[in-house]
């Protein structure tokens, strides 16, 4: 039994990996299960190993003298008997009596049968577990074995995993039985039938653990990754930065001629990917995340919200927003924001581009500015019902409309008198209204009716000639209608100087 223990051991040790104090244990559970069974009770049971890997089951047995008292076979011994295997032994020493597994019947051996399987398989449940528990987050490569179910078993060498039907990337990948698949870890479960690896190949963590294994930089922390966003088997964008200046994040992921990038595409079978450079700033960030096509300009609408709007040519508009709105879907992920996409065009037509210009010329002026508005459509929250109608009618312009009076606005009975007193308060503030002033436009002139000077508070009062100056050469008081000084005889001219 022993020979046969012992080489049962070494086959456990090297083809399971088991440490030997652990197999020991399980032996050792095992002929005392088996112990148990054969003479019920194990309080006197001893299992020892010798420095061979030989093990041998001993029953601890009490020197007694028989003839007065009995002999319980399981505990007790003789005491003649006892002297046989020692001379030296006396009664109420103990003895341990080696047992031949000879005496365990059939259902105790297959009793320590049962606990040594169920031991083991704990034990190697608890040390796989261990093992692939550190693993979780990282890329482990195994080999295609079956199918079932739209899941794939993955061979991994000591385990076997599944890699789900949802964790696929479909409709590029395709395996065959024996493929070599590289896989991320995702969950190390332990389920009553053992140990369950569960693992991804749509994961962004699986993105970026290949690309750790093939650019050094993001490896070794000098390009690091802000944010990767995937549709699987699709497309993927990913955010990168650098930590040093003299390193092009974008340039070190897409390495010498694209080798780098490429051997990431070639493991995601042909997967569109995106590298571009993350940027503090969420308008060069959400310009940058719109690539490959190129933005205009980017107006931020609520910051709040993180709402913004992204303007660009009408070439770049389909490229903007992708097949199916994937590119501007994918931008939004990964920028965290709301992102509107408009034509020039379209961005013209919408009143938040009179406040762009707003802003922009607040932000470049040193003076204040005040937006001016000639249209009616170009007012901030004027209702487009209002405009609409306005325009049907052939009134476009602000002016025009201040230039109607009552009874012409009351013929257009697709605006309620609410409706224009809500736009006449839009245009009283937000449009100055300059009115001319008669004393700055008036002209003098003496041969024309329009040269008549009138006066703006008095315009019947009449312009007195006989009004009394003084000479400026003697100071004695003269009237306009003098050619000459009375006092001094000086020659005098009147002029009038516009101001």
């Amino acid at each position: 039994m022993a020979t046969d223990i012992s080489e049962a051991m070494r086959q456990f040790i090297q083809d399971r990996g088991m440490s030997e104090e652990l197999i020991y244990r399980t032996i050792e559970n095992a002929l005392l299960a088996a112990y148990k069974r054969r003479f019920g009770n194990v309080d006197n049971a001893v299992v020892r190993f010798d420095g061979e890997r030989e093990v041998s089951i001993f029953a601890k047995k009490k020197i007694v003298d028989g003839e007065e008292d009995g002999v319980d076979p399981v505990s007790e011994i003789d005491v003649h008997e006892a002297r046989e295997l020692d001379p030296k032994a006396e009664i109420g020493d103990e003895i341990l009596i080696e047992v031949d597994p000879k005496n365990f019947d059939r259902i105790s051996v297959q009793s320590a049968k049962q606990t040594a399987h169920q031991s083991l398989r704990e034990i190697q449940k608890d040390s796989l577990y261990s093992e692939f528990k550190d693993k979780v987050g990282e890329i482990i490569i195994g080999y295609y074995q079956r199918e079932r179910n739209g899941t794939i078993y993955v061979d991994l060498g000591k385990m076997e995993g599944i890699l789900p039907k949802k964790y696929q990337s479909f409709p590029r990948e395709h395996f065959e039985v024996n493929d070599r698949i590289k896989t991320l870890i995702i969950e190390v479960n332990k389920t009553s039938t053992g140990l369950q690896i569960v693992l991804s190949r749509t994961h962004t963590d699986f993105v970026k653990a290949i690309f750790e294994m093939e650019v050094p930089e993001i490896y070794d922390k000098i390009v690091e990754i802000h944010k990767i966003v995937r549709e699987p088997g699709l497309r993927t964008k990913m955010a990168v930065f650098s930590n040093r200046d003299d390193v092009d994040p974008v340039g070190a992921c897409v390495g010498l001629k694209g080798v780098r990038i490429q051997a990431v595409i070639k493991e995601l079978f042909g997967e569109k990917i995106d590298i571009l450079k993350y940027d503090a700033d969420p308008r060069k960030f959400i310009k940058n995340a719109l690539s490959p096509a190129e933005v205009q300009d980017v107006i931020i609408l609520d910051e709040a919200k993180k709402q913004a709007l992204a303007v660009v040519s009408d070439s770049q508009l389909s490229l903007a927003i992708g097949k199916q709105g994937l590119n501007v879907r994918l931008a939004n992920r990964l920028v965290d924001w709301s992102i509107d996409v408009k034509t020039v065009e379209q961005f013209e037509e919408m009143p938040i581009a009179s406040q762009s210009r707003k802003a922009v010329s607040e932000l470049f002026n040193d003076s204040d500015y005040e937006e001016e508005y000639s249209r009616i459509s170009e007012l901030p929250g004027v209702d487009t019902v209002v405009v609409q109608s306005l325009k049907e009618n052939g009134i476009d312009f602000i002016q025009d409309f201040l230039e109607l009076d009552e009874e012409k606005l009351a013929e257009i009975h697709t605006i309620s008198a609410e409706q224009i007193e809500t736009l006449n308060k839009l245009i009283e503030e937000y449009v100055e209204i300059v009115e001319e002033d008669d004393a700055y436009t008036q002209e003098y002139s003496e041969d024309s009716e329009a040269g008549q000077l009138a006066d703006r508070e008095n315009p019947d009062a009449e312009f007195e000639e006989n009004e009394e100056y003084e000479c400026p050469e003697c100071g004695a008081k003269i009237t306009m209608d003098m050619t000459s000084c009375p006092n001094c005889g000086i020659g005098l001219s009147f002029e009038y100087e516009d101001e």
